[in-house]
């Protein structure tokens, strides 16, 4: 942790915290940390392809972007990613508070590990608490919209995050690009207008077209949407966002049987 750092010792520690109680296919590891005098240092595996937004959108050192991912490989990297924040929801009441492309890192297999836990919050013992109170903390473009006005944390706040996040996996665009016209800035509102008046081929990569099964298509788009509801309650839990993806994922690599079928 630089010295300068916004970041202080809380949420080192709660990094320290919450990596230290979880074991999981889709969560980093945590392999030791260094606590001397203002040094503070965290250890984790190494994750060799970098982060999903590294692959999206963002320049590599040579100044370039990197090739694109394939539809089936968006997928699956999805599906993973989903299933590491059902796991923190459903087994140990975290929020994460934090979901964001950059906060999704992919070891040699490309396989989707949630990180950065600076930020997140434990609910009570009780599984039927509704939200947790507490400061707005987060990053811009992927704020649950109710959160930021109530400030009532809640499971859904990560579901909302999610729902940015598939956009940008589907459309290779950030959450926020104030170079696009103003009505695209803000990639959410931009996703909620194109599903609404059903023009969802303005969404997609350009690098992507001819790729995704129409039914995978409809499906993907049908979760991300509803993960985007402007209000909690009609937003899905993070067990039907992962079933979703893996029928999502299925309807794609039927794609060609289906295609023969009908031809």
């Amino acid at each position: 942790m630089k010295s300068e750092s916004r970041q202080g010792d809380n949420e080192f520690w709660t990094e320290i915290k919450m990596l230290s109680k979880f074991r999981h296919e889709h969560l980093v590891s945590l392999i030791g940390f260094c606590n001397d005098g203002q040094e503070r240092l965290l250890i984790y595996q190494y994750m060799a392809k970098g982060t999903v937004s590294d692959h999206l959108y963002k320049l590599n050192r040579n100044g370039r972007t990197n090739p694109p991912l394939s539809w089936e490989l968006r997928l699956k990297i999805s599906i993973g990613a989903a299933r590491g924040l059902y796991y923190l929801h459903s087994r140990h009441r975290v929020i994460h508070r934090d979901v964001k492309s950059s906060n999704i890192l992919l070891d040699e297999n490309w396989i989707a590990k949630i990180s950065d836990f600076g930020l997140s919050k434990m609910g009570p013992a009780n599984d039927s608490f509704s939200h947790i109170s507490t400061n707005v903390k987060g990053t811009f473009g992927y704020l649950d919209p109710e959160y930021f006005l109530t400030r009532k944390l809640t499971r859904k706040s990560d579901v909302y995050a999610f729902g940015v996040v598939l956009f940008e996996i589907l459309s290779g665009r950030p959450a926020i690009d104030i170079r696009l016209e103003e009505e695209q800035h803000s990639l959410a509102g931009w996703a909620r207008h194109c599903v609404r008046e059903g023009k969802v081929d303005r969404l997609i990569d350009h690098s992507l077209m001819g790729q995704i099964s129409p039914a995978c298509l409809k499906v993907f788009v049908g979760i991300a949407g509803r993960c985007l509801h402007t209000q909690p309650h009609g937003r899905p839990a993070m067990a039907d966002v992962v079933m979703s993806l893996e029928l999502a994922l299925v309807l794609q690599q039927n794609k060609d049987s289906i295609e023969l079928r009908t031809s």
